[in-house]
């Protein structure tokens, strides 16, 4: 039983490392893709530019399904993600002043010309109605897909960092 079990496992690692160069990017494809999805990262989270949920909204395939966790809650369709959107934008985002979205240790993974992984942290200081410095914080997980020649995020999830007394993040009062 256990011979069985180490051959299987071999065959598991030897196959899993028996990947033909058409199926795993380039080192320089890797980086291109990798570019290309922080810029669509950094342009739809720019809150200086104006419709901010449309750009949110952007990262995401128009149709089919998409799953995203956040605030303890899962998604598995676009207008519930546009629903989840507009809550947050209405009942926090617009009540920021001067936002800015900051990204830190932005992790990507390319795990094929047409799939990759993003994690990383995010930070958003701003003001709140009353002129107090704040930050929202936490991080972010996105699996994002090449469809239609447009990369759009099909899974994601945000977890918050925990708020307390002073929810400024280190940095960035």
């Amino acid at each position: 039983m256990k011979l069985r079990a180490l051959i299987l496992s071999l065959v598991v690692v030897v196959a899993a490392c028996d990947r033909s160069s058409s199926d795993h990017p380039t080192a320089a494809e890797s980086e291109a893709i990798a570019d290309t999805l922080m810029q669509l990262m950094t342009e739809a989270y720019d809150f200086t530019r104006p419709d901010v949920r449309k750009q949110l909204l952007s990262l995401y395939p128009d149709a089919g399904r998409v799953v995203s966790a956040a605030a303890g809650r899962i998604t598995t369709s676009r207008t519930e993600l546009d629903s989840a959107i507009g809550t947050f934008w209405q009942y926090v985002g617009q009540n920021m002043r001067d936002p800015r979205w900051v990204w830190r240790d932005v992790q990507v993974d390319v795990l094929s010309p047409s799939a990759a992984v993003v994690t990383a942290g995010y930070a958003i200081p701003h003001h709140t109605p009353a002129g107090r410095p704040h930050t929202i914080a936490g991080a972010w997980t996105a699996v994002f897909e090449r469809r239609n020649g447009r990369w759009v995020v099909v899974q994601e999830h945000l977890s918050d960092v925990p708020v307390t007394s002073d929810s400024a993040v280190e940095g960035h009062h």
